[in-house]
């Protein structure tokens, strides 16, 4: 309730989309990444909770790292090709958790999409969830890679209709998940 608030105060943030988030079973969610906002942009106006991969530096501080288990995260060490990180995404995804990946690998220097990493490929060629892309505008004004602190900054959110990925090869998983999130944001901006 707090961040709900918190997000409509202080970001004005405007979300369209959620009906395409299954309420039940296991979904992959599928985001650009912006900054630090935006885990719980993506997941404070869902009706079911979010689990959440994280890069294993957050975890080293153990009040930080209690925080993030609290909140459904776990760890992934970025570039090491994380077997385990995998496993449990898989894991958590069978079990019909809802989960969020940030398939860009980390946060946008200047406000536009990265190339997408190779991991979600991975997982979707293990389970058969829906993924449904995310894409976020604004939050990269609102607290940039180079600034302490956020500022207030209108942010804006798509849930977009579930993927089709079926039958692709790890190249046109990460192609389509990159084309279809770089047609959502344009949409996206050219609708502010």
């Amino acid at each position: 309730m707090f961040c709900r608030i918190f997000t409509t105060c202080c970001f004005d943030l405007k979300v369209n989309g959620q009906k395409h988030v299954p309420r039940h079973g296991g979904v992959l969610l599928v985001a650009n990444h912006q900054s630090y906002l935006d885990p719980v942009l993506v997941a404070v106006r869902l009706e079911r909770p979010l689990n959440y991969i994280a890069k294993s530096e957050l975890f080293e501080n153990r009040h930080f790292a209690r925080l993030l288990r609290w909140l459904n995260s776990f760890p992934v060490r970025q570039g090491a090709g994380d077997v385990g990180a995998i496993r449990e995404t898989i894991a958590r995804l069978e079990a019909g958790r809802a989960l969020i990946i940030f398939p860009e690998g980390s946060r946008t220097n200047n406000g536009e999409l990265l190339p997408m990493e190779r991991g979600v490929s991975l997982i979707l060629r293990r389970v058969k969830v829906p993924v449904i892309p995310v894409v976020i505008d604004g939050s990269y004004q609102a607290w940039p890679m180079n600034q302490s602190i956020f500022q207030p900054r209108e942010i804006r959110l798509t849930y977009g209709p579930a993927m089709e990925l079926s039958g692709l090869n790890d190249k046109e998983i990460v192609r389509a998940i990159e084309k279809t999130l770089r047609r959502m944001l344009e949409e996206l901006r050219m609708a502010a």
